[in-house]
């Protein structure tokens, strides 16, 4: 049986849900339809997690707009979403003296975008700032306004705030089809068909597909993949800041900085790939990546490395991103081509939509929606008065399963129950970081497919890395249970 909505998302990554978060505001009804068997886990799941200042986009553009508001609007809503966010500030080096005058260009750019503080430094002046700096450094674009954020978290939390207010999320639904009808569109899934009056093609590296499943205008979008090294926590605080080079035709470039959970990150390189499914990290790559890095600090601290991941961008041959009305189609509005600095522009890409959108429909805003999300409560960062006290309250929080990032029982039992919760062992990691320290869940990965298997009523040989497919187990040893 067909379901109608006033409006459907298509994509649940940081996109997707920042607009499905702002949509809720209004009397709709709406839902969120994703592939995959959660939200944030395609591109959102493996960037920077870098809030951008804003100086590098080119002035007058889409990007250079929505990287401005979005990045005003960080504090703010981190606060309302509970969620990790740090203006760490950023540094763009200058490696020669050739680069000078793009140095310069790169500031001057900034200042025409409207980025607040941005100051060029001498080579020793960064060096004061960030003392395992390169000697090679001869100037620097200082941006303090920069910051990092947890992707996982923003678009999480931002999917869990937008289910309490009353978006429903379709998840494991691919969209094979949509089909133009009197009064909306027909949007056909590999598991229904689903009636919207309006449609939010929020669909990452997939969205000139769905584009062109109704719009007859051009748009075509190249994956670029990035790979990425991630650092131990001891090394965290090896610098403060972002530290950028000179960016290229090809993006930002590589970046040493610290994440928002105190690891440090390397990353990303740029290649573009013909396969929107193409994630794996390569020789190659990696060498190129350590290779660059190491230009911009001294001494990296490879030895102390983690893993490494890679992650796709969307990059539409306009250079810009897509945001709006399809121009041939009423009612079709999309987010496109949405590479950095996406996930700093994604809350105002999310008002913009959301209020486009409104204003078609005729919606006005409830009056009850709820701004606020509390967090997953982190027993390691809590005080020991506060850790005993919600031990004594829920005694699940007094067993460690995870050892390297100190995660309870607790934590991944809640993180399974929230709204849009976790069915998967990524799921699990991506709300609570079972699994990702030192170890990359070598040891806690049984522990954790018990819990969901207990908490999900379902058999062991069900449960699954990400998406079906991925299982861990085929089956039990003949004669034991």
């Amino acid at each position: 049986m067909r379901k109608n909505y006033d409006v459907a998302v298509i994509g649940g990554g940081v996109i997707g849900c920042a607009v499905a978060r702002e949509l809720s505001r209004r009397n709709l009804q709406i839902c969120l339809i994703e592939k995959g068997e959660d939200v944030c886990s395609g591109t959102s799941k493996a960037n920077s997690g870098i809030v951008h200042a804003g100086f590098d986009a080119k002035p007058g553009t889409m990007k250079a707009k929505m990287n401005l508001l979005g990045s005003r609007m960080m504090p703010r809503l981190a606060e309302e979403l509970d969620i990790r966010f740090k203006r760490n500030g950023s540094l763009v080096l200058c490696l020669s003296e050739d680069g000078l005058p793009a140095l310069k260009e790169l500031y001057e750019r900034g200042v025409k975008n409207g980025v607040e503080g941005l100051k060029i430094l001498s080579g020793d002046e960064a060096r004061e700032k960030e003392p395992n700096l390169s000697e090679n450094v001869v100037a620097a674009l200082y941006a303090p306004t920069g910051g990092i954020v947890c992707p996982f978290e923003l678009t999480i939390a931002l999917a869990e705030n937008a289910c309490v207010n009353g978006v429903e999320f379709r998840r494991n639904e691919t969209v094979t089809g949509i089909s133009r009808e009197e009064d909306g569109y027909v949007i056909t899934t590999n598991m229904a068909q689903i009636g919207a009056k309006c449609v939010v093609n929020a669909a990452g590296v997939h969205a000139d597909e769905i584009h062109r499943m109704v719009s007859n205008t051009p748009m075509h979008i190249t994956p670029r993949k990035g790979d990425y090294c991630l650092l131990d926590k001891e090394v965290g605080g090896y610098v403060s800041c972002t530290v950028f080079q000179l960016p290229s035709a090809l993006g930002k470039g590589v970046l040493v900085t610290p994440t928002a959970h105190g690891n440090l990150l390397i990353g990303p390189t740029a290649t573009d790939v013909e396969d929107k499914e193409q994630t794996p990290t390569t020789a190659k790559e990696l060498s190129y990546l350590t290779k660059t890095a190491a230009q911009s600090v001294r001494e990296l601290p490879l030895r102390s490395v983690i893993t490494s991941f890679s992650g796709l961008r969307a990059h539409e041959d306009g250079d810009d991103f897509i945001i709006g009305e399809a121009p041939d189609a009423e009612n079709f509005f999309e987010a496109a081509g949405i590479e950095s600095p996406g996930l700093t522009s994604a809350p105002a890409i999310g008002c913009y939509l959301a209020k486009l959108i409104a204003d078609k429909l005729g919606a006005e805003e409830k009056t009850d929606f709820v701004p606020t999300r509390k967090a997953i409560p982190r027993l390691a960062e809590l005080p020991v008065g506060e850790r005993k006290a919600l031990i004594e309250e829920n005694p699940l929080y007094g067993s460690i399963v995870c050892r390297c990032e100190q995660i309870s029982e607790g934590e991944i039992v809640e993180a399974i129950h929230r709204p849009v919760g976790a069915v998967s062992l990524d799921g699990i990691k991506r709300r609570v970081r079972a699994g990702m320290g030192r170890c990359q869940a070598g040891f806690c990965t049984p522990r954790l497919m018990e819990i969901l298997a207990r908490e999900l009523h379902r058999p062991m040989e069900e449960i699954c890395k990400n998406v079906s497919g991925s299982e861990l187990l085929t089956g039990t040893l003949e004669g034991r249970k």
